[in-house]
């Protein structure tokens, strides 16, 4: 890339970092101390989370296999090199500041691939380092699997452990690739369960539950919008009028519309360039939409109680029913809420374009990607 240009965004090489720099980092164990010292560099939010509940069951298993050991966690941004790359240095830099650390273990967030398959891990022997990807390793699977995923990588590290130690710490459907001479040791998800699993961890570390917070205008306009249903009879016979699959269609084609609506207004779809594979963002934009999607989803559930509450508080059932001509049942002050709800999520989405204070980037992967470059390199 030429220096004299803007430099184009693109996504991190996720064909695996074989291209990263293969400087020796020199052991800096000493052969006389017993026992074995990891350090944990984890992403901060969920890898961090992920990384300290494996803590103790690491630092159990290294114990059983190097006799002592010591396990640190350190929450750590990770970098993207130059290269487009994982950035190597880092644990070469930790290790020359720390003579007692033996093993860095990088878990990050960002989804890494190579050879098409979503890769879990990627071992680099020379800088006694390893990376492990945290949503291909699957944030619903317990810690027995993070830890055993940590366990593989420092045995490869060291070189130690039988072939009985490295069949205990297999993934079932995972298969490790052997080191080449132009490629490292591998660890590839199943080439069936591995897309999805990756697009589940990276919705799951956008963190979907969160979004509220950063939509302060929009569930201020969705509850102003979806109240207003309450008041309005012609609320009350339009939902009466129409069948439950019909209802069910609106609220999700209004749930539609304000993910298209953030997506646009928050310039959120990531387009592929040349130079970048576009397997990559096509990760990036479905955690995106079904990200958009589980929040508004949220909302509007949220919307559909309190309105649903609200509704029996405030609408008299005797004059419900000389309105709708129908009986005034709990399903009739449902149909009301649901209908008021999905009135209020399209008038919710309208507002969040007018809010200057809510970047919604930061609940995507490609924002928080763009925070990992060097400063020349970002948007």
């Amino acid at each position: 890339m030429s220096t004299s240009q803007t430099p184009r965004r693109r996504p991190p090489d996720l064909r695996g970092s074989s291209r990263a720099p293969r400087a020796t980092v020199e052991p800096a164990r000493d052969p006389s101390r017993p026992g074995i010292t990891v350090v944990v560099l984890a992403d901060p939010g969920r890898c961090t989370l992920g990384a300290q509940g494996a803590q103790v069951s690491l630092q159990q298993e290294l114990a059983r296999m190097f006799g002592t050991a010591e396990v640190r966690v350190q929450p750590q941004l990770l970098g993207i090199s130059e290269a487009n790359t994982l950035e190597m240095s880092t644990p070469g830099a930790l290790m020359n500041a720390d003579e007692d650390v033996d093993v860095v273990l990088m878990l990050t967030e960002m989804p890494r691939r190579s050879g098409g398959v979503p890769l879990i891990a990627e071992v680099f022997p020379e800088q006694h380092s390893a990376a492990i990807a945290y949503p291909v390793v699957g944030v619903m699977s317990s810690k027995k699997r993070l830890t055993s995923v940590f366990m593989a990588c420092v045995l490869r590290i060291t070189g130690a452990g039988t072939e009985e130690d490295h069949q205990r710490y297999s993934l079932t459907w995972n298969e490790w690739t052997e080191a080449t001479a132009d490629t490292t040791a591998q660890l590839r998800a199943n080439t069936v369960t591995g897309v999805p699993r990756t697009i589940i961890g990276m919705v799951a570390t956008n963190a979907p539950w969160r979004a509220a917070p950063k939509l302060s205008s929009a569930v201020a306009a969705a509850c102003a919008t979806g109240a207003f249903g309450i008041f309005y009879s012609n609320i009350w016979e339009m939902s009466a009028a129409l069948s439950t699959p019909r209802l069910l269609m609106i609220g999700l084609l209004a749930m539609t519309l304000m993910v298209g609506w953030l997506i646009i207004s928050g310039n959120l779809w990531e387009r592929p360039k040349r130079e970048g594979p576009a397997t990559v963002h096509l990760y990036y934009n479905l955690s995106t939409v079904l990200t958009l999607y589980l929040s508004v989803l949220g909302l509007y559930l949220a919307m559909v109680l309190l309105i649903f509450l609200a509704g029996l508080v405030v609408i008299d059932p005797d004059y419900l029913e000389s309105v709708i001509k129908r009986p005034a049942s709990l399903d009739r002050y449902l149909d009301i809420a649901w209908m008021s709800a999905a009135l209020g999520v399209v008038a919710g989405g309208l507002g969040a374009s007018f809010d200057d204070e809510t970047d919604l980037r930061s609940l995507t992967h490609g924002r928080r990607e763009n925070q990992r470059r060097p400063e020349e390199l970002r948007d």
